[in-house]
């Protein structure tokens, strides 16, 4: 079985970041916290881009990242967000190689 890794990026309504990150923050918090398949959940800030959020997402396979878009946490935050997004493209990976460690 493969970890199922994707990237989300966000292009935000002009000035929406502020509030786009109160919601995104909450839902990869909980997502990490409360979901077993759950393995990472980075957002992260294009440093040249203010209207842009870009995910980071790990997860145990599909089926992880299928219960995780079930969830209420998520599901209020899809809709919470859904006026402050121009545009959502995600693009999945099977992560075949983590070059995580301390040095």
């Amino acid at each position: 079985m493969k970890v199922y890794t994707i990237i989300v990026d966000f292009r935000l309504q002009q000035g929406a970041r502020a509030a786009f990150r109160k919601l995104i923050d909450a839902n990869a918090r909980e997502s990490v916290a409360s979901e077993p398949g759950c393995r990472r959940f980075d957002v992260l800030e294009p440093e040249a881009d203010a209207d842009r959020i870009v995910l980071y997402e790990i997860y145990d396979d599909r089926a992880a990242l299928d219960a995780h878009m079930a969830t209420a946490h998520y599901k209020a935050f899809d809709k919470a967000s859904a006026s402050l997004v121009v545009t959502k493209d995600v693009a999945a990976f099977a992560l075949v190689c983590e070059g995580s460690g301390t040095r």
